[in-house]
């Protein structure tokens, strides 16, 4: 008998071992990977299209910067990147293979294919050297690595001195019945949104419950200090909805 004692973490609103979230995360972005986009434009009504800009806007890209782009998906963020940055390179990490080959499949992939990397990666265990990238980005996704703390101490790690974190997340509204009636809108129609188009309410019911389990957003500021992050503040998008957290490699 085994004297160890096996750690736990949230699956949504299901508790289950750390050994295994990854693998279920994988099998809920791999079910949807075909309708991802489709998706996240129905849910948000387009809305996180304006959050990626606002994204932009605040990180600036600059010709000939290097980007991880991890959790990067179907590259959305990478491909904004370099639409900004004009001349510059973008790696798109994900640990979630069939995400990537959805994304090179995009338009904008083949056109910026001089510029961009897609890469199968864990974020608390990136296969990147130290110092190697002048900018870190993950949207939407560190809610769903298993211990985001590491995942923020690798940021660090990858980016060189002088390097730029930003992570843009769903988080929470600072007021009540504001937050009531989101919740409302969530879990009651996300799921149905998710049937309907990806054939895949569970995927969806997962991805709502994990939104109101990440920290909020000053918890979540003082984790991107813990890894070692200066200048670290965040904005709120749409009252809350989301919101982007910024800090510096110093």
């Amino acid at each position: 008998m085994s004297d160890q004692i096996q750690e736990t973490t949230h699956f949504g609103f299901e508790t289950v071992p750390e050994s295994e979230k990854a693998g279920l995360v994988q099998g809920v972005f791999g079910s949807v990977a075909s309708k991802y986009d489709v998706m996240n434009d129905a849910m948000s009504m387009g809305i996180h299209r304006i959050w990626k800009e606002a994204m932009m806007d605040w990180l600036a890209p600059r010709a000939g910067q290097q980007l991880l782009d991890v959790a990067g998906g179907t590259g959305d963020i990478s491909f904004r990147f370099l639409e900004r940055a004009g001349v510059g390179h973008a790696t798109v990490c994900d640990i979630t293979e069939p995400m990537l080959v959805e994304g090179r499949k995009r338009a904008e992939a083949d056109q910026m294919a001089s510029s961009l990397n897609w890469v199968v990666g864990d974020a608390m265990a990136l296969p990147f050297e130290d110092n190697s990238f002048d900018v870190y980005t993950i949207s939407f996704g560190i809610r769903n690595v298993v211990r985001p703390q590491e995942a923020l101490n690798e940021a660090y790690r990858v980016l060189r001195p002088g390097g730029r974190l930003m992570v843009l997340e769903f988080s929470q509204i600072p007021n009540d019945m504001m937050q009531k009636a989101y919740d409302l809108y969530s879990f009651n129609v996300i799921p149905k949104m998710g049937k309907l188009i990806a054939n895949d309410a569970e995927s969806y019911q997962y991805l709502v419950e994990s939104i109101r389990k990440f920290p909020d957003q000053d918890t979540f500021l003082e984790m991107v200090r813990t890894a070692g992050f200066e200048n670290a503040k965040y904005r709120n998008l749409t009252m809350g909805i989301a919101a982007l957290h910024s800090g510096w490699k110093i």
